[in-house]
């Protein structure tokens, strides 16, 4: 994190620039980018157009503002750009493609979005604004593809406040499975380089999101509520059941302790358990996959967790669940976003400067992870026994 600005860019930032000059007609605009870009990477307690211009030389709150609601450039286009040069750059393979939601609290009623709605990042029901995001994640590292803001029915239902927020009038309502299934469309027209989509209980549930992945070909790793209905493969007799009820009949000794990544405090274990099954929908058989179980191990305590996902009868349980474990990358994202480039203290209230607010985070962090991956290729292979992508030995 940068301590204090000078009056020029940071050589490292101008570079990664550089490639996102011709989205500006005018050098102010290409300017004013560098220096929003660079007060998010300093050490203000507030990151804001009013905070960043009093403490960022070359700049103005005024013109910092017109970057995010008034001059002319495509912030899709622009994001589409930066996901195709991280995913040319940045990533060892073998990824997945995060998606989830996050909530930004907000006081009053004219900021674009908002409403008493659930938000699982406050953890309660409350006035907020909720973004469906995405990101990418593999061994090399995490980078986010793209946000999109979820408009409530309260609002798309009431052309006249939309207009005085600046919604496009082509935007209409859509859940937030809808908006993540079009945030998957594209991630595929960009070229993100992901093998299997993961999300939270709260799209699992969704039967329109698994359908749509399934029609798109997609592989898939999603949590699920404990009543998900499956039907073991083999069993018709039984006819659909509750995950839950699957998995609890199920033998102790059926269950097999996996290790999926090493935490601050040592190694992740649970039990496991993967059952054969259909996903079913008003008793119907759909996709063929796996319900996954996930339980305390020896000395542990917590919940029980299910998922499901389509992939093939041949697939190994420590595979499956290194799959499912890949969620922490967006929660990560989320917390990071938030905490270290004040992703949440956009002020305004406009439906374009609340992406392009999210657009200019997503590119700093984006720069953070482009360092961090330039920097790890440079560094001196040592022998010994070789390490894991970003896992620095100790006292690095």
């Amino acid at each position: 994190m940068v301590l204090k600005a000078a009056t020029t860019p940071l050589p490292d930032l101008a570079e990664f620039l550089a490639p996102f000059a011709h989205h500006f007609v005018r050098s102010e605009g290409r300017e004013d980018l560098e220096r929003y870009s660079t007060g998010l990477l300093s050490d203000l307690p507030r990151k804001n157009g009013d905070t960043i211009a009093a403490a960022i030389p070359g700049t103005t709150a005024q013109r910092l503002q017109e970057l995010l609601t008034r001059i002319q450039w495509d912030e899709q286009a622009f994001n589409g750009q930066r996901v195709r040069q991280m995913g040319a750059q940045v990533h060892q393979g073998k990824g997945a493609l995060i998606l989830d939601d996050s909530g930004f609290g907000k006081q009053g009623t004219a900021s674009v979005g908002v409403a008493k709605q659930y938000s699982g990042t406050l953890g309660k029901v409350d006035n907020c604004q909720v973004a469906v995001t995405g990101v990418y994640a593999d061994a090399a590292g995490c980078w986010p593809v793209d946000v999109r803001l979820y408009l409530p029915r309260g609002w798309t239902e009431d052309p006249a406040r939309c207009a005085r927020a600046g919604v496009p009038a082509a935007v209409g309502f859509q859940t937030k499975p809808q908006l993540a299934l079009a945030m998957v469309d594209r991630a595929d027209q960009w070229g993100v380089p992901y093998q299997v989509v993961v999300a939270d209980a709260g799209y699992g549930k969704d039967h329109a999101f698994l359908s749509g992945l399934e029609e798109r070909g997609k592989r898939y790793a999603v949590a699920v509520p404990c009543d998900f209905s499956v039907e073991v493969f083999g069993q018709t007799e039984q006819g659909s059941r509750r995950a839950d009820a699957v998995l609890k009949e199920a033998a102790r000794a059926a269950w097999k302790t996996i290790s999926w990544r090493e935490g601050s405090k040592g190694w992740l274990r649970k039990k496991f358990l993967a059952v054969r099954a259909y996903r079913t929908l008003a008793g119907k058989r759909q996709q063929l996959g796996w319900l996954i179980g996930e339980r305390p191990a020896r000395g542990q305590e917590g919940e029980w967790k299910y998922y499901f996902a389509n992939f093939p009868k041949s697939t190994p349980l420590k595979t499956m669940v290194e799959w499912v474990h890949q969620r922490y990358h967006i929660e990560q994202f989320h917390q990071e976003a938030k905490q270290l480039l004040g992703w949440d203290e956009y002020q305004g209230r406009l439906w374009t400067g609340f992406h392009r607010h999210a657009t200019v985070v997503m590119l700093t962090y984006s720069f953070l992870q482009w360092q961090e991956w330039r920097q790890r290729q440079q560094a001196p292979r040592r022998r010994g026994r070789p390490r894991g992508a970003f896992s620095p030995s100790a006292g690095s």
